[in-house]
């Protein structure tokens, strides 16, 4: 008597080294406001937070991309900012501006943090939903922010153009900003562990802001708390694969691909895939970078940014996605389009 059938993962296959004659596809930020059907949950749920935390709900958003454009991946839908509200740091949204957090200014915000990790749980629920529902086919993703990215928000309560409160707190007092970022980390591990035990199968670390840092700088609080967090993990989970896409690290990537230990990386759309291919170590295998802003254009700009992607990445385990995420604009005929286009045209 046979066991039983082994779906394949094309998307979990390339993340563990294998190269695909179509590389397999998801889109950051799939799950979203381009999507009516997103956008009428939102509206029933109200807050964002509200949304996140109803598990059925953020389930339902999770898998609403997989419905319509059949993706090689599904993206927990949840936000980076989770891990600061678990570590204690107050999280609201204030509408048409974005999340918002209780600066984290001093030692003693930091010490006066009490960690609710219980915090987490609905998102592991989330997590279970959607594994019991997900085509076997497909690979499930989770995510976190990495250290950097997450630690901008703490400090300054909010987004902002170009970190400057974060930078100058890691300037000024750099014991008190590695503090910030140990916690974040530590943090960011049990995280991923709890994701991987409810079920997913492979991780994304997002490192947005990671452009906005000098070079001793990026090593210091980009590359070495992130291989820390690499390390504890497969020392957790050996199989699971890390992706990290470090947004803006330009000339940096290939530094940040050795000195992390990721099993993948994340290329943004300013990067030149040509030079990736070359500057990456042989065989890493890759993800992006197709402008999200071409995307939108649809048509030959889009045909010729895919061709010239697959072109560049030819040679190794290769995951099509965008540079960034997908923009709320984006019309849902060009995502349609995108996947024909990259389906259809298989390589030797």
């Amino acid at each position: 008597m046979s066991g039983p059938q082994v779906v394949p993962k094309p998307l979990l296959a390339v993340l563990k080294g294998e190269r695909q004659s179509v590389p397999p596809m998801w889109l950051m930020r799939q799950a979203g406001r381009y999507l009516p059907e997103y956008r009428a949950l939102r509206a029933r749920k109200g807050g964002f937070l509200e949304l996140v935390y109803d598990s059925a709900a953020a389930a339902e958003v999770t898998i609403q991309p997989l419905r319509r454009f059949g993706f090689d991946g599904a993206i927990l839908f949840s936000d980076i900012l989770i891990v600061p509200y678990a570590m204690g740091q107050d999280l609201w949204f204030e509408a048409g501006e974005g999340p918002r957090l209780a600066p984290i200014l001093a030692e003693t915000d930091l010490g006066a943090l009490k960690p609710d990790f219980g915090r987490f749980e609905a998102v592991y629920e989330t997590v279970r939903q959607v594994k019991a529902a997900l085509d076997p086919a497909v690979t499930f993703l989770g995510f976190a922010g990495s250290p950097w990215t997450v630690a901008t928000y703490m400090v300054a309560g909010q987004g902002s153009k170009d970190q400057g409160a974060a930078r100058r707190l890691a300037y000024g007092d750099p014991a008190r900003f590695g503090a910030i970022i140990d916690a974040i980390a530590e943090a960011t591990v049990v995280y991923l562990d709890g994701q991987i035990r409810a079920g997913v199968e492979a991780v994304q670390l997002f490192d947005s802001w990671a452009g906005s840092l000098a070079p001793l700088q990026f090593e210091r609080w980009v590359i070495e708390p992130n291989a820390r967090i690499v390390e504890k993990v497969k020392a957790l989970h050996p199989d699971v694969p890390v992706i990290g896409f470090p947004k803006g690290a330009g000339a940096k990537l290939a530094d940040y691909a050795r000195g992390t230990g990721v099993d993948a990386v994340g290329v943004d759309e300013t990067v030149d895939p040509h030079w990736a291919d070359r500057a990456l170590p042989e065989g890493l295998p890759v993800q992006g970078n197709l402008d999200p802003l071409a995307l939108i254009a649809g048509g030959e700009a889009v045909e010729q940014a895919v061709d010239t992607i697959r072109a560049a990445f030819a040679n190794r385990p290769h995951i099509m996605n965008l540079g960034h995420g997908i923009l709320p604009d984006t019309p849902i005929d060009h995502v349609e389009a995108l996947i024909s286009y990259v389906r259809e045209r298989e390589t030797a």
